[in-house]
């Protein structure tokens, strides 16, 4: 007889996250992306093995997907003639609940750099990978 192990109980999914832009909760969307990284190379001496390790910039990115319609509700908080590359920096609050306890991503300083429209054929939605420029992410503030 097979045992089963559960040490995590009910995992994270994309059913307990929720994604705040610009104040608001965001139904129209189908994935997030984020990430950072800081350079860091071994530094070396005498000998075969590093001596020490140096440090290199910081960098993050991310990526919202979302539906043409949350898109448009977007736009229409802007003033007429405004773009989406045109709104200041905002923070992205991604929210995940684990074991009634929540736990909170802040993307920080976002900024749209593209917008536009892919569809074809038999499409039945309208999805768009909106990139972001960001200045950091801020890990369970």
């Amino acid at each position: 007889m097979a045992v089963i192990i559960n040490k995590f109980g009910r995992l994270i999914g994309w059913n307990s996250v929720t994604v705040n832009v610009l104040g608001r909760d965001v139904e129209g969307i189908t994935a997030v992306k984020y990430n950072d990284s800081k350079e860091k190379e071994n530094s070396y001496g005498a000998g075969a093995y590093p001596i020490g390790r140096g440090e290199g910039n910081y960098a993050a990115e991310a990526s919202i997907t979302l539906k043409k319609e949350e898109i448009i509700a977007i736009q229409q908080m802007l003033p007429p003639g405004k773009r989406l590359t045109d709104i200041a920096p905002f923070d992205i609050v991604v929210e995940y609940e684990y074991q009634l306890m929540k736990y909170r991503d802040r993307i920080r300083n976002c900024e749209f750099t593209d917008n536009g429209v892919e569809v074809k054929q038999n499409d039945k939605t309208i999805d768009k990978e909106m990139k972001l420029i960001v200045s950091h992410i801020g890990w369970n503030e």
